[in-house]
């Protein structure tokens, strides 16, 4: 079935974007800078794979899932739209992280008594 796989990846996307909705971790808080880091990160790991696609690392195979719309040689549509989903998830998953620890030391901290404030 032609664009399974880009309309998993795009429910997945949409998934994440409830998740950093709802906790704001992201995109809420700071979307210019999410925007940039999700971009900066996409670029990056195209460039990844244009070299491993010129020095034959990296091939397409076969699949129905995919559209066959290919950007350029052995890259489907597929693989930026997933190289920002896995971007912007990283993201998320970093930021859920770092305040899950913050919240952790928060409560492990001793209370501060009066006279030290």
């Amino acid at each position: 079935m032609p664009g399974l796989y880009l309309a998993a990846i795009l429910v997945s996307a949409a998934g994440v974007l409830l998740i950093d909705r709802r906790w704001r971790l992201a995109a809420w808080p700071a979307p210019g800078r999410t925007a940039l880091a999700v971009g900066i990160g996409t670029a990056f790991f195209l460039a990844w794979d244009a070299v491993g696609i010129a020095t034959g690392v990296f091939v397409k195979g076969d699949s129905a899932l995919l559209l066959g719309v290919d950007l350029a040689p052995h890259l489907p549509l597929e693989e930026p739209v997933f190289l920002a989903f896995l971007c912007y998830l990283a993201l998320v998953a970093w930021s859920g992280a770092l305040r899950l620890t913050d919240r952790r030391r928060a409560d492990a901290a001793p209370p501060r008594s009066e006279a030290t404030r």
